[in-house]
């Protein structure tokens, strides 16, 4: 059996990793607002944009979390959510089971991946009826070990967030997708805060990612504008996983920090430039460059010589543009020396004209 390159994954025709094309991830999470036909609205606007895939939340309140309005239910961080019980926030955001099959089978029309964020065991279950080719795990649900037991027994490749987790608590749940039959995974940069501050994403983790971790490394972005994906692409993120909605002025749960349609596109277009831009390690000129090598200093005669007369730099001959004369370093080695012809303002100098 061959050996499978644990930095590369391939899903239907899209390959995952370094030194491939950014594998850009669309999350509706609950931006549906509640609509069935808005959430294919968002699966075609994804398409439309650019992305890979579309990547939906599988969760229902009851899976999640628990009817309960005790203080510790209740969320009290000052943020866009702030005042809600978690299970009325859920609620809000859940995309129902039914839906998952008639989504995919739309998204696949549409020309992109349809995966999900499943939140408890019973959601994996639903992802494998309908068969889906890979998994996200939400960073909060990094240390949920029997939900990662679940997921890596399907032995399908996962992508994982990585936000609010310690280097120790990333190790074990790689250790955990992996001992269960996970073959392949990536894990995203990623800053549990809705919206993340620029300045708190410490991006420079992504290319450690790769070093210390040996996976594929991305990054889910909750920051505010698309500035911060581009920078990670930079970087040498394989995977970018942002948020889309219709309208950020539609009343769902995650429209504050999401990119609109159009925006999104932007980002796409962006990325793939930056893509080309990379490139590889060179220090020969490009093909538009050797144009401009003509361009460069040279030595030159600068008033006319006769024959026998001695060269002296910057009274008649100096480094200047264009560059069809010797290289400038030569300049001390000729300075001195003896025209072997009458030369005219305008020459560039060479080797022949120089009397040995």
């Amino acid at each position: 059996m061959k050996k499978q390159n644990k930095n590369i994954i391939k899903i239907g025709n899209k390959i995952i990793g370094t030194g491939q094309p950014v594998f850009i991830v669309a999350d509706m999470s609950g931006n549906h607002g509640g609509s069935f036909q808005c959430a294919k609205k968002l699966i075609a606007a994804a398409a439309a944009a650019g992305a890979d895939a579309i990547k939906m939340q599988s969760y229902l309140p009851e899976t999640i979390t628990i009817d309960c309005a005790n203080k510790y239910f209740q969320i009290n961080d000052g943020g866009f959510w702030d005042g809600q019980t978690l299970y009325a926030l859920y609620k809000k955001g859940a995309t129902p089971w039914i839906w998952h099959s008639k989504l995919k089978k739309y998204a696949e029309k549409q020309g992109i991946i349809f995966f999900s964020t499943p939140f408890d065991v019973t959601a994996v279950s639903l992802l494998e009826k309908i068969k889906v080719p890979l998994y996200k795990i939400a960073s909060l649900e990094l240390s949920d070990t029997p939900l990662l037991e679940k997921i890596g027994k399907t032995g399908k490749p996962v992508i994982m967030s990585r936000g609010t987790a310690t280097l120790k608590e990333i190790k074990y749940a790689i250790k955990t997708l992996k001992q269960f039959g996970c073959p392949q995974i990536c894990l995203l940069h990623c800053v549990s805060a809705y919206p993340a501050r620029p300045g708190e994403m410490n991006l420079k983790t992504i290319p450690d990612i790769n070093r210390r971790l040996k996976v594929i490394a991305g990054l889910s972005d909750h920051t505010l504008g698309y500035e911060i994906s581009l920078a990670a692409v930079a970087l040498g993120a394989s995977i970018i996983e942002k948020h889309l909605v219709l309208s950020r002025k539609d009343k769902v749960i995650d429209a504050f920090f999401s990119l609109e349609p159009a925006e999104f596109k932007e980002m796409v277009s962006s990325i793939r430039k930056i893509e080309k831009s990379l490139g590889r390690v060179n220090y020969q000129a490009t093909k538009e460059e050797k144009a401009a090598v003509a361009y460069r200093k040279s030595l030159f005669i600068i008033q006319d010589i006769k024959r026998g007369e001695r060269f002296i730099y910057s009274k008649n001959i100096r480094s200047i543009r264009p560059g069809y004369g010797l290289e400038p370093k030569y300049y001390k080695s000729i300075n001195g020396r003896r025209a072997k012809i009458d030369l005219k303002k305008g020459t560039p100098l060479k080797w022949n004209l120089i009397l040995r």
